[in-house]
């Protein structure tokens, strides 16, 4: 394939939240609860809310850093590039990147909004409508042809959750992102279906999927307390197995057959030994459970029926491509982290693909036809699939700015536009 016919669309990427905006979006009484960036004593921007910092701002935003500037440490929008949290700023690197959309997990309220699991109540549960709203009608609905709307819920309550699901969906969601593993933070685990049964019927009758993110199951890994922060980076993506055993081996997938399940940044590596394994296990083990527990069906034909693996670089696993199930596999640029490819995501999406022989058909299924038909979506709302091909995109974007930056530049820059 040409690149510049190449079609992308990345369903896992961040969105790193403006300072303002609850503004406008609360109830009166619930107005001065409202999460604030604050400027610690460090000269670092962090959101509070009820006198606790809840998440950060900028953790790992680090697109077009120099390398030698990477960390973990949160920044302030200040030294970001400005399309880690501007909207239009954020189309424009798409542009220059040949992304024609995008799905946007959070940043301050955490990945299965984690960050405001410390108060449950149903003041937080307004934070969590007003987040909602603001995501939908003015991150995505700015530009609604590009973003995939994602929400979150308080899956800690299934009755306020289930009403969420349902409000989000009338709005054009496309997804609820849940924790990896609920009961790594005290919640019921996905073994209990009186807790999450009614959330999986809600996202199932309202056509909404499921995405679990790497991220909120770290505690699962009992790592070397003395070892590399490398030992998690590396072993995080572990986590999506984990996720995908307790869905697949509990009561989940075969309880609801409808249930459909993307394990976000969980990479696609994993897969080949997983479901193998599964297979030989429920074939060889079957003193432990009866011969028609996955309704006369493998386990891996169970999981392919429920599950969309996404990678960002996977170059060695897109070798088996079709033994994992060319179908259930789906792209992300990880935009702005530091696993993020930009803005030669086009080149190196491609790159790996063409090293392992895909042809058109399966690089398309690849880059954007998995994931359109898993979350419902149109790529081509607007104009002909010409119109959003890496060339096309890139074509309108040819003054856009992709020279290394340094975060003293983006604070200089940052003061001088914010100067009046």
């Amino acid at each position: 394939m040409n690149i510049d016919d190449l079609v992308l669309v990345s369903i896992d990427d961040h969105v790193v939240e403006p300072p303002n905006m609850f503004d406008g979006r609360l109830p009166a009484k619930y107005v001065d609860d409202a999460p604030r960036v604050v400027k610690d004593d460090n000269g670092v921007d962090r959101w509070m809310y009820r006198g606790n910092q809840t998440g950060v701002v900028g953790l790992n935003a680090v697109v077009s850093w120099p390398k030698s500037e990477w960390g973990f440490d949160p920044t302030g929008f200040d030294e970001m590039r400005p399309g880690s949290y501007d909207i239009h700023a954020r189309v424009r690197d798409m542009d220059v990147n040949g992304i024609t959309a995008s799905m946007c997990f959070p940043t301050f309220a955490g990945f299965s909004a984690g960050h405001f699991r410390h108060v449950q109540d149903e003041t937080t549960n307004a934070m969590i409508r007003a987040y909602n709203d603001w995501h939908i009608e003015d991150w995505c609905g700015a530009y609604p042809d590009r973003f995939l709307p994602l929400a979150i819920v308080p899956s800690w309550d299934p009755v306020e959750a289930v009403a969420e699901i349902k409000r989000v969906a009338a709005k054009g969601a496309k997804a609820i992102t849940l924790p990896e593993l609920p009961h790594i933070d005290g919640l019921p685990s996905y073994h209990n279906m009186d807790h999450w049964g009614p959330i999986f019927e809600a996202m199932i009758d309202n056509g909404l999927v499921m995405c679990l993110h790497i991220g909120q199951g770290f505690a699962a890994l009992q790592l070397a307390p003395d070892g590399p922060v490398d030992n998690l980076m590396i072993m995080a993506c572990q986590i999506s197995m984990l996720g995908a055993q307790d869905l697949l081996w509990g009561p989940a997938f075969r309880k609801y057959p409808g249930l459909k399940v993307a394990f976000s940044e969980g990479g696609i590596g994993w897969l080949p030994f997983y479901l193998d394994r599964c297979d030989r296990h429920f074939t060889n083990q079957v003193w432990l459970h009866g011969e028609d527990d996955f309704g006369g069906k493998l386990p891996s034909e169970v999981f392919r029926e429920h599950a969309l693996a996404c990678y960002v670089t996977d170059p060695t696993s897109l070798g088996l491509r079709n033994e994992i199930g060319i179908d259930i596999i789906a792209w992300e640029c990880d935009y702005p982290h530091s696993d993020s490819i930009w803005p030669d995501a086009p080149e190196k999406m491609l790159g790996e693909l063409n090293a392992v022989g895909a042809t058109d058909e399966e690089i398309d299924k690849i880059s954007w036809q998995n994931a359109c038909r898993f979350f419902d979506w149109d790529p081509f709302q607007k104009g002909s699939r010409a119109e959003h091909t890496v060339g096309a995109l890139r074509a309108r974007a040819t003054d856009v700015d992709v020279s290394t930056t340094t975060r003293k530049e983006y604070a200089e820059r940052y003061a001088l536009a914010h100067s009046s």
